[in-house]
This record gives structure tokens, sequence and C-alpha cells, in this order.
């Protein structure tokens, strides 16, 4: 990655919280009105311009506005994102849901599909290594215009469909961290291109897999991230009698 100025991290930022938000291009003016940028549209614009050239962002076809690239949407993961914590009472609300089913795996666990499905407003999987899998939101990826390419919508719930085609999109991942996103390109899918991933490896007594939400790759990582993380917490907090 290219080194990037203050200004031009204060801008990209401003554009992905913008794109996030609307799924739209982001125009310098906006952008300049919006965040009560101290500078004009067009020293934002010749910004832009050198963030693309650095790869962040890019220019959609028919528009006037800017869309981050894979690349931007990684370095605001890694440098840019300020993580939520989960509310009080939506952790109450997720726990009292499951509690009463963590005794039963398969039970369990569908409820905690259905919770992180529920908490996100994306499509959720939670799996286990012996070939499990539960989800939970297929619903929502309509809501997105990414997924309103029928090549795209089919490929996520082909996703659904195949356990070794999901387990795979994991090989070429590096262990032991506690959260890892996945963008599009390195799903190496088709036609996922503007899809991600946030998911977590759990594992509690004889029982391990994966918790993962899918959506596209500008989905509110600052909310979803820490969801992600509680539930993982929670399987094997409730899970361990298993």
């Amino acid at each position: 990655m290219e080194n990037l100025t203050p200004r031009q991290i204060v801008i990209l930022k401003a554009i992905i919280d913008d794109h996030i938000d609307s799924a739209k291009p982001v125009g310098s003016e906006d952008l300049v009105s919006k965040h009560n940028l101290k500078i004009s549209p067009a020293t934002v614009r010749n910004e832009m311009a050198e963030l693309m050239r650095k790869g962040y962002l890019e220019v959609p076809h028919t528009s006037a506005g800017r869309t981050p690239t894979p690349l931007g949407i990684r370095y605001y993961i890694q440098n840019l994102v300020d993580e939520k914590e989960v509310p009080v009472l939506q952790e109450v609300a997720i726990k009292q849901r499951v509690w009463q089913e963590r005794y039963e795996q398969d039970k369990f666990l569908r409820q905690v599909a259905l919770s992180l499905a529920e908490a996100s407003g994306l499509l959720s999987i939670v799996d286990t290594d012996d070939g499990r899998m539960y989800s939970a939101g297929t619903v929502n990826i309509l809501e997105h215009p990414e997924f309103l390419d029928i090549d795209a919508a089919k490929s996520i719930f082909g996703i659904l469909d195949d356990f070794e085609a999901y387990q795979s999109v994991f090989s070429k991942m590096r262990h032991g961290q506690d959260i890892t996103v996945i963008i599009g390109p390195e799903m190496e899918i088709p036609h996922l291109d503007l899809a991600g991933m946030v998911t977590a490896r759990y594992s509690c007594g004889r029982t391990q897999g994966r918790l993962s939400v899918v959506g596209p790759y500008r989905m509110p990582y600052a909310k979803i991230i820490p969801e992600v993380r509680y539930l993982k917490n929670l399987i094997c907090e409730l899970g361990g009698n298993w």
C-alpha cells in the first residue's frame, strides 16, 4: 500500500463511510458539505484523483462520484474502523434467545445463526467442522443493490448449497486471528467481487467451526465485527457442555 497523507486519510474515510450508508458513488461537493471539510470541492477532487492513482478509489461507469476499491476497503478495515460496542439490551436479547437451546447443539447453533442475521441485517452462516451448516437472513441479501444481479445472487445462494465451496473460501486464510474479513476477489468465487465476509472461528469442547456474516463489501464493519465477536464468545460460554 502506498502511504496516504492525513488529508487523504480523512477523505478516504469519509467516502467509505458515505458509501456504506448509501451504496452510491460519492461526489466531492456532497463530501465537503456533509462532513464540513475545510477545503474546496476542487481540492477534494484533486485528492480523489490521487487516491485513484494509488488504487484506493475508482469511478463507476456513468457516474461522476467515487467508490472504494477492495484495496480501499482493506485499508479502511485495518486502519480506520472505530468498532462500536454491542448495545447491552441487544446482548441481553440475543442471550435470552439462545439460552433455552444451550443443551441441544443443532437448535442452539440455528438460533445463533438467526440472531446473527437479525443483528447484522445480512446473511449469517454458522458451521461445524463435521459439515453441518446453519444459515439465516437470505432475504436480507436481496435488499442490497450489489446482489440484484442474478449471477451475484446465485453465487451467494450457491455457497449455502455447497459446504466444500464455503470451506474453500477459508483455505488461504491465516489462522490465529480473532476476526477475519474477506473481501470480494479474495473469495475466488465468480460474480462475488462486490461481496464481503466477516468470519470468526470458535472451538468449544469437541465442537469447532465458524460463524460468518456475508453481504456487500461496503457492510458496516464497525457494527458487524463486534456482533460476530460477541456471538463467537457466546457459543463457547453457553455451549461448553456438548
